[in-house]
Parts: structure tokens; sequence; C-alpha cells
């Protein structure tokens, strides 16, 4: 391949890898080309690139899932590449085949790689035939149910039903028995045709406890091959990784030259070219499986950058002009540790139930070793449309527990308000025995919360924060359109002021707060606990008080006067000041409301049936992912408000369910 000179480049993409590549290809002097959906107008992307264009609506499959609109653009702006980032075409070979026959740079592996590689069953027969450990499984052509229930009974139990041609955990189930193996069939089928366009599903036996390591590799059009260290990534939930590091924690030089060299066995055995990860099942005596490969950069990327300073981004564009690697294996140096953490647009506690809405604060952690990659802005509207990770946080160390020390605080110092987030689980998760010990497995969430995800629950000095921070904006509105008030007036009385009732509301809970102005400070009652609160330093959001004489550090935005947002540490809260004749809007009953806008899949039940608290009703996708409605209470099903094919937005009836009668 001889070397292509290019000057711009088109991202097909969106939010923080967008903006990822586009820092990269900047620094190469590279013009940049944004695409983006009429939901992505205002975005972050948008602004930083030399040169945007509208391609759609906001659906993906009227947007970034349209390789048409995708080239048309690149050819109205005049870009020389495209750089598919991750996700949506990155990993589909008729998308890179087009690219290059419209005679543009395709920044990725060939079609064929991307072919061969994107089918888990046709990549695992390449696998075995080039001698790379695999996990025993089915990946033949019989589709049906009779076929795969073979498959399954020959295998054991439990077992892993796969997606053929897709990754990023859809259309993954576990099947643990023979009895649930039909459910997760057409589930798995179900959400691999709404999400990759094909149902062909594979078989594996499922390997319990093992960790998830990925390496890193890269090949250039002269026949180098490299790898880049590995990533652990087994803290997953989903089978969506949540924590990834590098190196591994139980890495040895022996096993990493081993994996290595499979890693590079497998890029070779599809004449791959670019950059690619490798990922396996490493079990707990050392034996590795070959478990796919991702033809495309990587959402972790970061922390294999951190360890060995390489751009990942730069060494892709440099290899699609044609140019040799810039470095042999002798030459890759890995130093340190790196962290990184997910933060998604989710509540934990409500099962990873994806969230929209109003983002009314963004303020990224800064300081040494810290990396934050994202594509977020105070003012944006999270859509529903698209996937609900929102940025890394991302921490390098000399040790691992430097890096995981640094993370913990960039992520207490990493500011969302608004939307739901899982801040403070990430912040747990950091924060345990297991993972502190590099011990955690693939099982790691599931056995360290076997009850699922408890929400956090204000104590009584965030709730006495809150109040006195809303109560002081109402004295500071009151001042201002006072017209001879002094300041040395606020507060004073010649007698002993009753305490102000005060009725906060969250989702934790209601909250009955008595309040008092003591001159600069002020005394808060809840319940029988009183505390005294003074606002020390009040700087557009960040605060600092002192409560009962100990500091306190907050980020605090009020909105519309009587909703408060409030960040302190890890922890993210939002109180609503409830006024006297409000409804108490509590509780729905038998009201199945859509949780959050997205499109109907299947409506389970018919009017007129009975049902079972738990029963599933409906299936619902959003934000790529497909989501089981289930019922709240016993009943029969007096309405159904939805159909299958609706755009729901969120709040919307679905199903509505008398109680049964006792």
């Amino acid at each position: 391949m001889s070397t292509v000179a290019f000057d711009s480049i088109l991202i097909a993409n969106r939010g923080e890898i967008a903006c990822r590549i586009i820092c990269s290809a900047r620094a190469l002097g590279l013009r940049t080309i944004a695409v983006y959906s009429e939901a992505d107008r205002n975005a972050p992307h948008v602004a930083q690139a030399d040169e945007a264009l509208l391609i759609g609506p906001g659906p993906v499959g009227d947007s970034y899932l349209r390789p048409d609109n995708i080239i048309a653009a690149a050819k109205a702006a005049g870009a020389s590449a495209i750089h598919p980032g991750y996700g949506f075409l990155s990993e589909n070979e008729a998308f890179a085949e087009a690219v290059e026959d419209a005679g543009i740079v395709f920044v990725g592996p060939p079609a064929k790689a991307i072919y061969l590689m994107g089918n888990k069953a046709e990549a695992k027969r390449r696998m075995i035939a080039a001698g790379v450990p695999c996990v025993p499984g089915y990946e033949g052509e019989d589709q049906s149910d009779a076929a795969l229930t073979k498959a399954a009974d020959e295998i054991g139990y439990p077992v892993m039903v796969k997606a053929a041609a897709g990754g990023g955990g859809r259309g993954m189930r576990l099947v643990q028995k023979p009895a649930d193996l039909g459910a997760a069939l057409s589930l798995a089928r179900s959400e691999a045709a709404n999400a990759f366009g094909s149902d062909e599903l594979i078989i594996e036996k499922a390997i319990m406890r093992p960790r998830h390591v990925e390496m890193q590799v890269f090949a250039d059009a002269h026949g180098n091959y490299i790898h880049l260290g590995e990533r652990d990534c087994s803290v997953q939930r989903r089978h969506q990784k949540v924590v990834e590091e590098a190196p591994c924690p139980v890495m040895t030089p022996n096993l990493r030259e081993a994996m290595g060299a499979a890693a590079v066995a497998a890029a070779k055995a599809v004449d791959y070219r670019g950059a690619g990860t490798v990922e396996f099942l490493l079990d707990a005596s050392g034996d590795f499986y070959f478990l796919e490969m991702n033809t495309r950069l990587q959402v972790e990327h970061p922390v294999t950058e951190m360890i060995t300073g390489l751009d990942l981004v730069a060494l892709q564009i440099a290899v699609a002009r044609g140019e040799k690697l810039p470095l042999s294996q002798d030459n890759v140096q890995l130093n340190g540790h790196a962290i990184e953490v997910r933060l998604y647009a989710e509540d934990p506690a409500q099962e990873f139930l994806p969230v929209t809405g109003h983002i009314d604060l963004w303020r990224p952690a800064e300081g040494d070793g810290i990396r934050i990659d994202a594509g977020i802005a105070t003012g944006q509207e999270i859509s529903p449309f698209y996937d609900p990770m929102l940025a890394k946080i991302v921490a390098w160390g000399e040790s691992r527990d430097v890096a995981r020390t640094r993370l913990i605080r960039a992520l207490e110092e990493t500011v969302l308000l608004g939307p739901v987030t899982n801040t403070s689980f990430l912040a747990d998760i950091l924060k345990t025995g297991t993972f502190a010990q590099g011990n955690a497995t693939t099982a790691f969430i599931g056995e360290t919360y076997p009850g699922g995800i408890a929400a956090d629950i204000p104590s009584g000095t965030d709730v006495a924060l809150a109040a006195v921070l809303l109560l002081s904006a109402d004295r500071d509105a009151a001042y201002r359109n006072a017209g001879y008030l002094s300041r040395t007036q606020l507060g004073w009385s010649s007698a002993s002021l009753p305490a102000m009732p005060l009725h906060l509301a969250s989702d934790q809970g209601a909250f009955d707060i008595g309040v008092r102005c003591e001159g600069a400070g002020w005394s808060v009652i809840i319940g029988e606990d009183e505390c005294t609160v003074e606002i020390s330093a009040h700087d557009r959001e960040s605060v600092r008080a002192k409560i009962d004489g100990r500091t306190v550090d907050a980020v605090a935005v009020i909105e519309q006067a009587d909703t408060i947002s409030l960040a302190v540490a890890e922890k993210r809260f939002s109180f609503h000041r409830v006024i006297a004749g409000e409804e108490d809007e509590a509780g729905a009953g038998g009201r199945v409301l859509a949780p959050m806008p997205g499109l109907v899949i299947d409506i389970l039940v018919n009017e007129g049936q009975a049902v079972a608290k738990g029963d599933a009703l409906a299936v619902l996708e959003a934000m790529k992912m497909q989501h089981q409605i289930t019922a709240p209470i016993a009943g029969v099903v007096n309405q159904i408000g939805a159909a299958k094919g609706d755009q729901l937005g969120s709040g919307d009836l679905m199903i509505d369910i008398s109680e049964a009668a006792e």
C-alpha cells in the first residue's frame, strides 16, 4: 500500500468519541468535519469541529446509521477520510466498502476483516483454525430452536446465548437451566435483530467468574503486527463494561507474552490492519479463551494511551495513510497504572434504568494524572436515542492504588447535576476491598451487590444544607428587591424568631424541617435533631459550609427557586420544596407508565388478562437496550394504552391494571 496524503477527516459519530477524534485530528493539522442529527444540533462535537453537517432526525436509523447520508456529507464537505469511532457503523463492512468505493479513505480495517471478525460464528471458526484457544460452543448454520437447544444440552449448562453479529452486551443472555433457554433465545434474537440487523445466534459454554482481559493490537499495511499490552475489563453489568484498567492486576510476563502472541495470531488470521482489540476470558488457573475481536477503537482505549504514552487515534490515521507503524514490539513500554470508569445517565437503584433530561451543570475534575473524555455540556438535553454513556473518567498513577485513589477523588470532583447518574455506584466499586485488592472478576457486581444497588440516602447534614441554600437564595432575592434594607439587618430581630417550617421532597423521601435564621448562620431542626449551618463561601455553584463546626464542600444548582440539585463528595441529590396545596402524585398504583422515552417492541398481555406482580407486560427499547416492563401489582389488565411500534414519551400510559380483590 502506497502512502495516501489527506488533509481532512469526517467523524461519523457523536458524543465523547467524536470530540476525542477531533482533538487528535486537529493536532495533526487536519480539517475536521462533524455530522449530527437534529437531536444533536447543539452538541459539543458540533461546535468543536471546523465544519458540521446535518444528516437526519434524532433516531439512529435515520441519521448515524445511514451510510448514504454520511458519505453524501463527506463528499459535500470535501472530506479525504472518514473515521467511524466506535458503535454505529464502525464495524459495518458494507459501510467500510462503500467509503472506499467513494474514493474516501476509511480509517479502520479492511471490510473483509470486519466481516470475518464481526460475525462471532465465523470468527470462532477462524480462530480455531489459527490455533487460538476458544471456548467450547456451537456456531452452526442451523438456527432453529431445536438445533440450539440440542447444542446447549451437549455443551452443558450454564451457557451463554450470543448474537453472532454484535457486541456490547446486546443480544446476550446467560442461561442457567434448560427451562430458561426458550425465553433467552427469543429475547436475544429480537435484541440482535434490532441492534445489528441479524438474528443469528451462537451458544457457548459459560465460564463462571472469569476475568475479561483484552489485548490491544495494531497492524499496518506492510506486514507489521504488534500488541500494546492488555486491559482488564472484568467489572461489568449486563455484559457491558463499567470499569477498565491497564495493566491487568494478575498479569505475569509469561501470560502477557502468550496472550499477546495469540492476539497477534488472531489479527494475522484475517489480514488485519489498524487498531483492533482481541478479547479473552481468563480463568483462575491462568488458561485463556478467545471471546471476540472488536475491529475498531475501543471505548477504554485511554487507559492504554496513559500507560504507553501513545495516541491511538494518531496511530490509526498514520496506518490509514499507508505509513509503517512507528514502533516495534520491543519498543512498547508499559509505565504505571491507569483505571477508567464510564459515567452513565442511568439509575443503578432502578436496575440501571437509562434516564434522560436536562444537564443543569457539567463540571469535570482537573488535576495531575486525571483525564476526562466527554461530549456533553451544561444546558444540554440527554436524548433517548443514544447510548447512555456520557463521559469517561480516567486516572493514572505510578502504582495501581495511586491510580485508584486519584480516580475516587476525580469522581467526587466531576459533577453532573440534573439527570441521575451512576457516580456514587462507581465510587463505591473503587472503594470495595475486592476491587482494591485487584480480585474483581466478571461476577463482581452480582456478588458484591446481590440485592441490587441501594439508592443514596441523604444524611441530615445533606438535607440541612439544601434547606439553608434554598432559604439563603430566598433571602438574597428579597434583599435585591428591598428598597433601603442594609445587609446588617438581615436575620436581625429584637425577639427570638420561631423556626420556619419547610417541606422538602426527593426521590429518597420527604423531610419536614424547621429553619431559624440566626444572624450569619442558621439553626436547622429535622425531627429530633438540630444543627447549625453557616455558609462560609459560595462562589457560583461551589459551596463551603460549616455544619456544627465541620467543614463541608458541595456543589449546588437551584432551578426555578424551588428545586435544588446538590453534590456532596460522590453523592448526588435533588430536593424539591413542596408548597402547601400541591398534589402528592407519588404512587401510580396499577398505572404502568413509560419509565423513559422509547419504542414499544412488544405488548405481551391483552385487556382482561389476569397478571401477577412481576409478570412481563411489555418490552420497551430505549438507549440501544431492550427493557422488560413488569406488573407493579397483581390484578387484571383494564386498559392497554400503547401498541407495538409506538414511540412513547417518559410518563406515557402503557398499561392500566385494576388491583385484584383480596
